[in-house]
């Protein structure tokens, strides 16, 4: 079986397009499109139904599509193991992540990166929908979040504390709460989907459905709006902390913490299969934001205290 032939079949199922998969892989459209038909001819099926429009799996093509991830990957891996030590990391690395922290802390660390790895390429898809990484043939998914029960395997990044804020001038406006429910008398700003906030109270959880002057689906444009005076956000210390040290933002609420505290992790599908590629990029990225990342020192140095829940483990 053609090792080139499973590349492309993996590509084509991801971007469900044979001539767009071929470029990825420096083919053309007439030579990907001969070298599926030689793959479905060694196998005896068809894996893919053609049309003028589009591309999509037979019944025969999904079941054997996570047999030739897993046999790309062992190949990688068998390649890397003569000579450890000599082979580099090589290929493409694929990671998805949200769109605000891809940008931030993502692509700034990426430079020391693919330095350090120049055989490396990386495409990196950064939105704040969560996508199926196996179904789009990702690597790498980088997600803030609590995780639930899950297939794929996971590796903790940093932790992530959220604050609520405002600008100064939105409080000297409208007044400081002083507890929750004083929230239900102020304008907020909020991410959608997001737009009831829990706290923790003496007295237990209290949730409060937010008055939204504003929503957004972006978390740098929730904090900016709210930089602008729109009203009270809540955001993560990772976005907001160059804000929170210049005074843009001021924390507020800080004697009652917010229940929705969430990690940054890495998420990849298989430990058994980790490509050399994956396993340099998950070190990489776990030293470089450290048990305390750079956003905490950063307020600690400015000796800036925010509030925070008792930190959870790795």
């Amino acid at each position: 079986m053609n090792i080139e032939h499973l590349k492309l079949f993996v590509r084509v199922a991801a971007l469900k397009n044979i001539s767009k998969a071929g470029r990825e892989l420096g083919l053309s459209a007439a030579v990907s499109s001969a070298h599926m038909t030689q793959l479905e001819e060694s196998l005896g099926v068809r894996l893919v139904h053609r049309t003028t429009r589009k591309v999509s799996l037979t019944e025969e093509g999904q079941a054997f599509l996570p047999h030739a991830r897993d046999l790309l990957e062992q190949v990688e891996l068998a390649r890397a193991s003569v000579g450890v030590g000599s082979v580099k990391p090589s290929g493409r690395l694929r990671v998805t992540a949200p769109a605000s922290f891809g940008r931030m802390h993502l692509i700034p660390a990426l430079d020391a990166f693919m330095t350090q790895y120049p055989d490396l390429r990386v495409d990196l898809h950064l939105s704040d929908t969560i996508v199926d990484m196996v179904e789009g043939g990702f690597d790498v998914s980088i997600r803030d979040a609590s995780l639930q029960d899950s297939s794929l395997v996971a590796k903790k990044l940093a932790p992530v504390h959220r604050v609520v804020c405002a600008s100064p001038a939105y409080l000297k406006r409208a007044g400081t709460p002083e507890k929750p429910e004083d929230l239900l008398s102020h304008q907020c700003v909020t991410l959608m989907g997001l737009e009831t906030w829990t706290f923790r109270t003496p007295e237990g959880l209290n949730s409060i459905r937010t008055s939204n002057r504003l929503r957004a689906d972006n978390g740098e444009a929730v904090r900016d709006a709210a930089v602008c005076g729109l009203g009270i956000t809540i955001s993560s210390l990772w976005c907001c902390y160059q804000q929170l040290i210049s005074g843009e933002l001021v924390p507020i609420l800080e004697d009652y913490p917010l229940d929705s505290q969430t990690d940054i992790w890495a998420l990849f599908p298989s430990s058994r299969l980790l490509a050399p590629k994956i396993r340099v990029f998950l070190d990489y990225l776990a030293d470089y934001f450290g048990e305390t990342p750079y956003w905490q020192r950063a307020l600690d140095e400015a000796a800036l205290s925010i509030a925070q829940p008792k930190s959870r483990g790795r």
